[in-house]
């Protein structure tokens, strides 16, 4: 026995239906590249931005008091990778797997003489130091006059009754290999947003 077909209306979308569906697909896979896109755009910034930050401006937080009143703890700072130091220049070095930050005194050769009311003089010439609010002998127990051995720098730091720095044969003068860079920017606090120097 053979059944009979039924005559079933089939329904089309109309036309704007079809476009609107169109329309919808291709705003789906646009959407698609642009996150895609997007994406990539961001881990590549990510990426150069770290290579950048590790390689040629390495971001130091500052902790504890021995910089006041330069750099408060908490400050966020950016540093240049340099070999060129100056006297004043305030420079980030590694010390026992840390950190520490400091201002370049003297470099190799000079002699350093501190005097018990914490007056610093470099080659005999009293050191101008506009960034102290107070002089201190500090934590010294190198013999002075003291000269910098080749190839270093004596550091010490601008709060001078507290810094432990090389003034003690613990921390001593600073070589090249321990730098990490030269201070040169401040980024927070923002109200102190800008040029150390």
């Amino acid at each position: 026995m053979k059944r009979k077909k039924r005559d079933c209306p089939v329904d089309f979308p109309a036309i704007a239906q079809l476009e609107q569906e169109l329309a919808r697909e291709k705003y789906r896979r646009r959407y698609g590249r642009v996150l895609r896109s997007t994406i990539y755009t961001l881990i590549t910034v990510a990426a150069v931005a770290v290579l950048v930050a590790t390689l040629w401006l390495p971001v130091l937080q500052i902790y504890g008091s021995s910089m006041t009143p330069t750099l408060q703890d908490g400050d966020i700072v950016v540093s240049l990778k340099s070999s060129e130091f100056q006297p004043g220049d305030v420079v980030a070095f590694y010390y026992n797997n840390k950190i520490l930050i400091k201002r370049v005194i003297a470099a190799s050769g000079q002699w350093v003489d501190i005097r018990e009311d914490g007056t610093v003089y470099v080659d005999g010439n009293e050191l101008d130091e506009p960034y102290l609010e107070e002089k201190a002998f500090g934590d010294c127990s190198i013999s002075l006059p003291y000269q910098v051995p080749d190839e270093r720098i004596f550091v010490m730091g601008d709060h001078r009754s507290v810094s432990v720095d090389s003034r003690n044969t613990e921390v001593g003068c600073v070589s090249q290999e321990q730098i990490v860079g030269k201070i040169v920017f401040r980024i927070w606090p923002l109200t102190e947003l800008g040029s150390l120097f």
